[in-house]
């Protein structure tokens, strides 16, 4: 309630100033033009008989001229204001406000204290974020043929974009080919096939290298696109192993016979991993989870410097599964470290455990009346944690937002993110009682931590400016890309929109009826200028004549 009530206020001081700032400079150039049209002394008594003389005087045209020229001002200050707000993300008459204004007005800038911490330096911000913006291969995509096409056959969407599909084109390039393969016949139909955009053609060209030799390459395109189910695939993925396994072995006898041999058993060795990993994958598919847990685990204990392949995470959701919950623990004591790239999987797995020992017996009203337990304060800073890295998932695991397939690819802390999360890690929350009520609860409450703007981070660096570009590249076109932090219209562009308009009608009214208009507008000044007089009279009635006739000669 504190930090609600501070941001609050801040927030309400901000627009004081602002409007502060926009009424000073306003009534600053009405005293300019009546100084400059008048062109009488300042002196108080004559200047009210020639302002009412003056005022007297006006026709409609005036008033037509006057709101116009009103109009047109507030209409250019726009339209600078929004151009200014789409190229640096902020306002300009609120930026140059809250600089030079604010700290007059007692107002303290937060953001230098706290953005001290909320990373290694600015150099460091900078770098991690221009880094963060890489796009990643999704560790738990789905197969072509057996899952993404069947969605497609029924509901005639296509789940996955041309942007997606390239990099994944890409990544079987890297991965699956090496230089030496115009040595070997099958190695270099598949190397071709690769690079064809045609599904069809890649699949018959796959089946065109099988009948040369048994090509582990060839067996992986088709289990990944031309099998219609996972069993399919499981059986095409078996043979593939056989196939690649002997290659490995092969080229491990010769990997240092030259560059040529050890390129030859890179290629292999990315091979046989990503054979076993979706080995594992379809294992996980069909049931067999123990299994699949097993196929893992050592998968990670015969490669552990591929770390590139995110194979913990796979681990980490199959272990959620079978609710060894210890186990997980363990896992993430080893990849939950400040120095390896952090995951929603990371994050989010790790407030669900903490939130897991609390969730059952947690009761927002209990909580308010007497505080929150240290247990609880850690599963809510563990939200909170959470929640600032990717803080997209929330809607999806409390289904305020529908969910699609996951895609191939994923920006770290973006919408992809959290769709692939969320997509094989819901069924996890809603097992564990009371999880989702205590996210429910607490989530929103990341937000008053992160200090203004937005794109400033608490526990993590700032977001990367790409976000939302690299997401709708990457997610289909029938889906809502949910983009974070979301620029929202300053103060002062509102504002100015809405005087804009007003003052836009009034010459609009004016022009139609500028005889109504002007007896309105004379009654409105005569309005406006009541209380003065009214004050002027006092001080006339209190003051002597001789000294108000002095003051009036100053």
């Amino acid at each position: 309630m504190a930090e609600a009530a501070t941001g609050f206020l801040e927030q309400l001081k901000s627009c004081m100033v602002w409007s502060w700032t926009y009424l000073c400079t306003v009534w600053f150039f009405i005293v300019l033009f009546l100084v400059y049209i008048l062109r009488v002394p300042l002196k108080i008594n004559d200047n009210l008989s020639t302002v009412s003389m003056f005022l007297n005087t006006l026709t409609p045209k005036f008033y037509v001229a006057l709101t116009g020229t009103s109009s047109l001002i507030s209409g250019l200050i726009l339209i600078f204001e929004w151009w200014y707000f789409r190229k640096y993300g902020t306002s300009f008459i609120e930026q140059v406000s809250v600089s030079h204004l604010r700290p007059l007005l007692g107002g303290v800038d937060n953001n230098s204290s706290n953005n001290s911490n909320s990373s290694n330096g600015d150099s460091d911000s900078n770098r991690q974020s221009v880094s963060e913006c890489k796009v990643w291969r999704n560790p738990l995509n789905l197969f072509r043929g057996a899952e993404y096409n069947r969605y497609t056959w029924v509901t005639g969407r296509e789940p996955l974009t041309y942007y997606d599909m390239n990099l994944s084109a890409q990544d079987h390039q890297t991965f699956f080919t090496c230089d030496s393969d115009h040595l070997r016949p099958a190695d270099a139909i598949m190397q071709k096939a690769w690079r064809e955009r045609n599904p069809q053609a890649r699949i018959s060209a796959a089946h065109e290298a099988l009948e040369i030799n048994e090509c582990a390459t060839a067996y992986i395109l088709l289990a990944e696109e031309e099998a219609t189910t996972i069993a399919e695939a499981e059986k095409l993925f078996k043979q593939a192993l056989k196939a690649g396994d002997g290659c490995y072995r092969r080229s491990q006898q010769l990997q240092h016979h030259g560059s040529q041999y050890e390129a030859q058993h890179r290629r292999d060795t990315n091979v046989l991993v990503y054979i076993k990993r979706r080995l594992a994958m379809c294992a996980r598919r069909l049931g067999r989870t123990r299994e699949a847990v097993k196929m893992m685990r050592d998968l990670m204990k015969e490669f552990p410097l591929l770390s590139m392949f995110n194979i913990h995470e796979n681990l980490l959701e199959a272990l959620l599964e079978l609710q060894a919950y210890a186990d997980v623990q363990a896992v993430l004591a080893k990849y939950d470290d400040i120095s390896l790239p952090k995951s929603a999987t990371i994050c989010y797995t790790a407030a669900l455990l903490k939130a897991r020992a609390v969730s059952d017996k947690f009761s927002p009203e209990a909580a308010s009346r007497r505080g929150l337990s240290t247990a609880e304060m850690n599963a809510v800073e563990a939200i909170h944690r959470a929640v600032e890295f990717n803080p997209h998932v929330p809607k999806y695991l409390l289904e305020m937002k529908s969910l699609i397939l996951p895609p191939e690819h994923i920006l770290k802390r973006g919408d992809s993110e959290a769709i692939a999360y969320a997509f094989f890690h819901l069924a996890h929350w809603k097992r564990v009682e009371g999880a989702l009520n205590l996210l429910h609860c607490t989530w929103e409450g990341t937000f008053r931590m992160i200090p203004y703007p937005l794109e400033k981070g608490h526990l993590f660096y700032p977001y990367p400016i790409c976000t939302e570009t690299a997401d709708r590249e990457l997610l289909p076109s029938f889906h809502e890309v949910s983009v974070y932090p979301k620029k929202e219209l300053p103060f002062f562009i509102l504002f100015t929109a809405g005087l804009c308009s007003f003052t836009a009608m009034l010459a609009l009214l004016t022009h139609q009826f500028p005889e109504l208009m002007g007896v309105f507008a004379k009654a409105f000044l005569s309005t406006l200028f009541a209380p003065l007089n009214f004050v002027m009279e006092k001080v006339e009635s209190i003051l002597p004549s001789s000294l108000w006739h002095q003051l009036t000669r100053i």
